[in-house]
């Protein structure tokens, strides 16, 4: 069973195509479930890369469109939440806001200025040195795991996008979050997203998923589709490498429960 649950909508200002588009995209690959994540909103305007909070009752209003007109391909309704330290109540009343599927916890913020992939902030990666940004980044990731708020965390090392990374074993950046996604019992994305970005690979690394697997931690596979194109984006290569590593089911969500399944 495939399915992609990490899919955004226009609303978030970068991302193009109805839900509906999006719908036809996993149908004509043969996807047996999708699901929309679009960025959470705050409750002012906080950055221009996610849906505003009065663009909320539009969002539900697109996927109930979807639902509608492809009424046997199962559609699931969740946010990508930005992990920020101080605005887990605010994450607390999003989640009464409808009848989610899934939360997706995501950590682009390693400080209150800096999303460290956003790609107009570059030149922020020269104020110091890389080891540091890297140790912030999986810092905020356990948090984020520790947080109870997430039923999986998305791209789990996204601050390689540029290709910016330590040199030597990285275990030990991944170690403590690891052991925090473990401890909560929430599960991780596989993300091919990183095969279109700088880095061209998937997130995470070989690696990551290989400590994540020695920890029994669930996994699921997502394109982070912001283009209907996009949708199931080089699903072969994830389920390779995450049946290379091991694995031989992926976790689904309905109503914030995960259930195990077969990895087709």
């Amino acid at each position: 069973m495939l399915f992609d649950y990490h899919m955004h909508t226009p609303l978030c200002g970068h991302a193009t195509g109805h839900p509906r588009e999006y719908a036809a995209e996993a149908v004509r690959k043969g996807l047996q479930e999708i699901g929309f994540s679009e960025h959470n909103p705050m409750p002012a305007k906080f950055d221009d890369w996610r849906m505003d909070l009065s663009d909320f009752p539009e969002y539900l209003r697109f996927v109930g469109e979807a639902r509608a007109e492809f009424p046997k391909l199962p559609i699931r309704l969740g946010l990508e939440c930005d992990y920020l330290p101080g605005k887990e109540g605010w994450i607390r009343e999003l989640a009464q806001m409808a009848d989610f599927d899934y939360f997706i916890g995501a950590v682009h913020y390693i400080t209150p200025d800096w999303d460290v992939d956003n790609p107009l902030k570059l030149a922020r990666w020269k104020d110091q040195p890389v080891e540091e940004v890297w140790a912030k980044y999986f810092k905020a990731m356990t948090q984020a795991a520790q947080s109870g708020l997430f039923d999986f965390l998305a791209h789990p090392d996204l601050v390689k996008k540029f290709g910016h990374r330590p040199k030597g074993d990285l275990r030990p950046y991944y170690r403590e979050t690891l052991d925090a996604i473990e401890a909560a019992g929430v599960a991780m994305e596989v993300s091919t997203a990183g095969l279109r970005k700088e880095v061209m690979e998937i997130y995470p690394s070989k690696i990551f998923i290989e400590e994540a697997f020695r920890r029994k931690i669930p996994v699921l596979i997502s394109s982070d589709a912001h283009a209907p194109q996009e949708v199931g984006y080089e699903f072969d290569r994830a389920v390779s490498l995450v049946k290379e590593v091991g694995y031989r089911e992926v976790s689904c969500f309905r109503g914030r429960k995960r259930v195990a399944v077969p990895l087709g």
